[in-house]
């Protein structure tokens, strides 16, 4: 089977069997034409590479500097990829099964302080009111509301900028959100979020040309709602004006600060992987850290014996 064929099949079981989304099949795309291109100087198919060709691949991304979270990236695409092909008897055997990950270090999330996070807050609140040049009212109060949304919630920036706007209406305590895997959780909104909601659904709904669009965050994009991409440059704008270094912001470090703060104040760690929408604890454990804080800061002020 020609490589082209076999990666086209693979995409497609991934997304209607398993609902990859549309971002991790575009990732396993990549990784996988970018080893076609490089087997295809040896004159080897992807399809039938055996375990050494693989390992050249991963070698050379080793060469070129990549990290070693992208090669453990790719391996697993690979991995994916050849247990598709060996399910589907596309070929006897899997030459992923003797590789090994690159050895890397557990990167600690970039966290903004709750000081930091109010003030960002505050600053978007204050242009919902007045907007500067060149934002429309529209714009600023939009901003105001994914910003209160996505830090009341810790939503992905995927799952923020898609939800319908039937979500928003029909009970404003809580949001039931599709994440990966079309899996559905609740989570529920602050006061503030809510407030900040209200006002943006004001807005939208005086908006005639946003009468019949069905995603509470519409936009003139193919996909018909906000991309993530603007919202991140807006964010970053955002931070800008606030005096805040725009490289230490983004929507997925605001995420990291939803998880951080709650576990600072006490939340448990198992319900954080539930709002989080992680299918497995250990993605969460990344987090532990603060509570190792939290724990050493406890013992400092309570313990009789401590310093």
């Amino acid at each position: 089977m020609r490589a082209a064929v076999a990666i086209e099949s693979f995409l497609e079981m991934m997304s209607a069997e398993r609902g990859a989304a549309q971002n991790t099949l575009e990732s396993y795309r990549r990784d996988l034409e970018a080893c076609t291109e490089l087997l295809q100087e040896k004159s080897v198919n992807l399809a039938e590479a055996q375990p050494q060709d693989l390992r050249d691949c991963l070698n050379q991304m080793a060469v070129l500097g990549f990290a070693a979270s992208s090669q453990a990236r790719r391996l697993s695409a690979l991995k994916q990829f050849f247990r598709f092909l060996y399910t589907e008897n596309l070929r006897g055997d899997d030459p992923t099964g003797t590789l090994d990950a690159p050895k890397k270090q557990m990167a600690l999330p970039k966290i903004m302080s709750e000081d930091t996070v109010s003030k960002l807050l505050d600053r978007a609140q204050a242009e919902a009111e007045t907007p500067p040049e060149p934002l429309t009212k529209f714009q600023s109060v939009r901003l105001y509301a994914l910003l209160e949304t996505l830090y009341a919630t810790g939503l992905r920036v995927s799952e923020l900028v898609s939800l319908p706007v039937s979500v928003a209406r029909s009970d404003q305590r809580f949001l039931l959100v599709r994440g990966k895997g079309s899996k559905e959780r609740i989570v529920p909104l602050s006061s503030k979020a809510r407030e900040a909601l209200q006002f943006y659904l004001d807005l939208r709904d005086a908006r005639a040309d946003y009468e019949e669009n069905p995603w509470l965050f519409p936009a003139p994009s193919e996909s018909g709602h906000l991309a993530r991409q603007v919202f991140a440059r807006d964010l970053k704008a955002l931070a800008a004006r606030t005096g805040i270094s725009a490289n230490n912001v983004s929507p997925h470090v605001l995420r990291h600060a939803f998880a951080s703060h709650l576990l600072q104040n006490g939340a448990d760690l198992r319900a954080v992987q539930q709002l989080l929408g992680h299918s497995d604890i250990s993605t969460t454990q990344i987090y532990t850290h603060v509570l190792e804080e939290r724990l050493h800061k406890l013992v400092n002020d309570h313990h009789p014996l401590a310093d």
